[in-house]
């Protein structure tokens, strides 16, 4: 029922959710809202540690380069390269 973007590995407001936290939904006014203190997420926010990146390999490759889903999911450097259909060999 919920997508989430990295918003979190980047210190968005998810990184500070925690266990037990209670969070309204209301679907019809389209608003999310984590039931707790300004002053509690600041005391969370001042603890949070960003994630280190990966040096290398395929998981770099993904954070570094796949767009999020509402843009596709796609590799950023593929977008507008489609193109024309390849022809296929009938034999």
């Amino acid at each position: 029922m919920l997508h989430v973007s990295p918003e979190a590995a980047a210190g968005g407001p998810l990184a500070f959710v925690q266990t037990g936290d209670m969070i309204e939904l209301d679907v019809e006014a389209r608003r999310l809202h984590l039931e707790v203190s300004d002053d509690e997420l600041e005391r969370r926010r001042t603890l949070w540690q960003k994630p280190e990146s990966p040096k290398r390999g395929y998981y770099k490759l993904y954070v570094e380069h796949v767009l999020q889903a509402d843009q596709g999911a796609d590799l950023d450097f593929l977008v507008g390269s489609s193109g024309a259909p390849v022809p296929r060999d009938s034999h």
